[in-house]
């Protein structure tokens, strides 16, 4: 119930996605706490009971988000937080066995601790899902959309492959009212390598003037759990273990992702041209290397 797990919460229940929503923290207190001031607010948020649990009285929920692990600091990368955090996914895993609903994974690095959350709990790699570049799309169609005075919600362009330095943007299937952003008047080709960057080191940039980035992610968690516990089948770029897709296995990663009440449906094999691919493919090799440290 940090920064990440608080803006989950309170995003969680304005979409009004659950009937119970249970917190946990290491520090109990914390959960507590936090339950009780989301409690106080419950007459301007659709009906839930909210209250601290331990992991175990958690076994029983359709969905558990897991937020906990160390936040970065100015300067370093998702994957420096995973020597921190593996411990703390071993340790969660081993109290979450008989769990058999959908796991969220939104601590960093999110890609390596989905591979082995899905590793250390044994769930169907299915039910095992990490936020991914679902935040770094949503970053991508803002920041489009501020260049040419749109709004994002008209825009679809994704970011495939690591959440972090190595992450792919998708610019020869980027789109706006269905015509390719390359099509669009006043669109340059120079604007691509500057959003792009800017999408890649939005978090660094947050980071360094408040200390962590909560909101938006919070926001990208709670409709995640939306559609997925009310089976909307929606296409979205979530983090998973392959199981073959381009031929991969034994890594997580994001691509666009059919998503439904059961979780992963399918992974989709999207087209993407051949510097798209090569740098995709190199995502999913620099990914392997971190998991192959561990």
């Amino acid at each position: 119930m940090g920064w990440v797990g608080a803006g989950v919460a309170i995003s969680t229940l304005h979409e009004g996605v659950c009937r119970t929503l249970l917190l946990n923290d290491a520090r109990e207190g914390i959960a507590e706490g936090e339950a009780m001031d989301l409690n106080h607010g419950s007459s301007f948020y659709p009906s839930a009971e909210v209250r601290a649990a331990s992991v175990e009285d958690m076994r029983d929920c359709d969905a558990i988000v897991i937020t906990a692990g160390r936040g970065g600091k100015p300067g370093e990368t998702r994957l420096d937080l995973l020597k921190s955090n593996i411990e703390i996914a071993r340790r969660l895993s081993e109290q979450l066995r008989g769990f058999q609903g959908l796991l969220i994974i939104v601590a960093n690095p999110v890609d390596v601790l989905t591979y082995y959350y899905q590793r250390f709990t044994g769930l169907p790699p299915e039910r095992v899902i990490g936020t991914g570049t679902l935040l770094d799309t949503a970053r991508l169609r803002t920041m489009i959309g501020t260049r040419l005075d749109l709004d994002p919600k008209s825009i679809h362009a994704q970011v495939v492959g690591e959440h972090g330095d190595s992450e792919v943007v998708l610019w020869s299937r980027a789109t706006i009212g269905g015509v390719n952003v390359h099509q669009w008047k006043g669109w340059q080709t120079a604007y691509e390598q500057e959003i792009a960057e800017q999408v890649r080191t939005a978090a660094y940039e947050i980071i360094q003037r408040k200390g962590a980035t909560n909101h938006a992610i919070g926001l990208v968690t709670a409709h995640l759990l939306k559609w997925l516990l009310r089976g909307e089948r929606r296409i979205v770029t979530v983090s998973t273990v392959m199981s073959g897709t381009f031929g991969l296995h034994d890594v997580a990663l994001s691509l666009p992702t059919v998503i439904a009440h059961t979780g992963v449906v399918e992974v989709l094999e999207v087209d993407m041209n051949e510097d798209e691919m090569r740098r995709f493919m190199r995502s999913a090799e620099v990914l392997k290397g971190a998991i192959g440290q561990t």
